[in-house]
């Protein structure tokens, strides 16, 4: 494991002194994300990371869900291109993946895998095709993702990847195989070195370097059902516009935790919701 450094806080001037990529052209020029996940039960969590994704800027939006939800979603979010899976029996996305899904994760600049998927087994499947047609892209792995590589820790090794791993306590717990006690940002590091990835987890960031950052923004409200997804994919809203990993991660914390505390004020520390996050993104971003 390399050296842990102490954490830098994050802060509206860190952040001005590492500027997110100029955002000039076109939206080609600010990448293509797309969004695996959502099963028939859970299409929410695919809207949630894919809009969040747009609201950092992404260009073009590309999800994918179970055939069943597919409609429906793609008339919810008239923005991106919305593709069905094969599923299961009990409506969870298959591992078989279709040769138009392999097909746009060759082009996508980012592939953010996880949100709404509920079946571990399948997922693991699923993501040996993606990650293998992915090429030299970025990836963003959330929720059951994260519990299909902690079956194959190996499943990273050896790939051209730029990696974020954005995990909350219990994924963290699965993805090291104990419980992670109370120090995060020792978890963080360790995860990040584990995996060779940069690691979110609750306003810790850390590299697979050693670097490591806290946002301290955050509050109680985060907690809420879907807040995960909309952090996910503002990582990797982020990257696609060639933001480095880390830097991703670090912009998207402060976006999410600030974002909620915008929404406060209305609503109180612990009202608001995930989706009432993705609204706030943009502003945040923009006034840092």
């Amino acid at each position: 494991m390399p050296n842990r450094r102490e954490e830098q806080v994050i802060t509206p001037a860190v952040l001005r002194r590492w500027p997110l990529p100029d955002p000039a052209g076109d939206k080609t020029s600010r990448g293509t994300v797309l969004v695996v996940g959502g099963s028939r039960f859970t299409p929410g969590a695919v809207l949630l990371a894919g809009e969040s994704a747009m609201r950092a800027g992404a260009g073009r939006l590309q999800l994918a869900v179970v055939e069943s939800t597919a409609a429906a979603l793609s008339i919810t979010v008239p923005e991106a291109k919305v593709v069905g899976l094969p599923e299961t029996g009990r409506g969870s996305v298959s591992g078989d993946a279709p040769e138009h899904l392999l097909e746009l994760a060759v082009k996508a600049d980012v592939l953010a895998i996880g949100p709404g998927l509920d079946d571990v087994d399948e997922t693991l499947r699923l993501m040996h095709q993606l990650l293998d047609a992915a090429g030299s892209s970025s990836v963003v792995l959330d929720a059951y993702a994260l519990g299909a590589l902690s079956k194959e820790p190996k499943l990273l090794a050896g790939r051209d990847l730029k990696v974020v791993l954005t995990p909350n306590v219990t994924e963290a717990e699965i993805l090291l195989g104990r419980e992670p006690g109370d120090d995060l940002a020792a978890v963080a590091a360790e995860l990040a070195s584990a995996y060779g990835a940069t690691v979110s987890l609750y306003g810790h960031i850390a590299g697979p370097d050693g670097q490591a950052w806290r946002e301290e923004s955050g509050d109680a409200g985060l907690g809420t059902s879907g807040s995960g997804d909309v952090r996910a994919g503002i990582v990797a809203g982020l990257l696609a516009r060639k933001a480095e990993p880390a830097q991703a991660a670090c912009w998207a914390a402060y976006a999410h935790a600030v974002a909620g505390q915008r929404l406060a004020p209305r609503y109180g520390r612990i009202g608001f919701l995930a989706r009432e996050l993705v609204d706030e993104v943009a502003f945040t971003i923009a006034t840092v």
